[in-house]
């Protein structure tokens, strides 16, 4: 479930606890948590409504129901059966993203070293274009704040697959992503000083 950046920030601080999706079926689970950029959003309760109030507009991040209603009415509608159901979304954080706090962390052990070296093997061996983590890791040092789709025209890749996999560097604490482009994290640049893979 994706959030914009303003109502992600308003579900961290308390503003937020609501958002409303029309769905052909219901696309979150309670319980369900996701990461977004201000931290990880826990979905509490989800229930099909056939009214949306202004207070329920206003605790989803909008002025008013008028509003929230008319952003609804751009999803188009199922062919075969018609308007799409109205989710509400009950929202709570779940606390900070904990990538943020592996990033930052260089100071690392032979042992972390040796862990990190195996999750990359695990990559490139699943990989259906052949190894790629360090070629990538030292592309994003080398290029910081590139964008993406540079980036991967350099190493002859289409956009997308390329920032799948560097999502997957993300995971590991390895980078971090901006507006435009990325760079590798304290805690890349430490492990890229102390493994001997290549």
């Amino acid at each position: 479930m994706l959030l914009p950046p303003k109502i992600a920030h308003g579900v961290a601080d308390g503003s937020v606890t609501l958002a409303f999706r029309r769905w052909r079926k219901q696309d979150v689970q309670p319980g369900a948590e996701f990461r977004t950029v201000a931290g990880v959003v826990r979905v509490d309760e989800v229930e099909i409504v056939d009214e949306i109030t202004d207070e329920d507009a206003r605790q989803a991040g909008w002025p008013d129901a008028d509003r929230l209603r008319q952003q609804l009415d751009k999803v188009q509608p199922d062919p075969g059966t018609g308007d799409l159901p109205t989710y509400r979304v009950r929202l709570s954080w779940a606390g900070p993203d904990p990538r943020v706090a592996l990033r930052e962390s260089a100071d690392l052990t032979d042992e972390d070293v040796a862990a990190i070296d195996a999750r990359l093997e695990r990559l490139d061996r699943a990989s259906s274009h052949g190894p790629w983590t360090m070629a990538t890791l030292d592309l994003i040092r080398r290029r910081p704040h590139t964008r993406a789709p540079d980036l991967a025209a350099e190493v002859g890749r289409e956009r997308d697959p390329f920032k799948i996999d560097v999502r997957k560097l993300k995971n590991l604490g390895l980078t971090r992503s901006f507006e435009v482009g990325y760079e590798v994290s304290p805690r890349g640049l430490a492990y890229l000083e102390r493994t001997s893979r290549t």
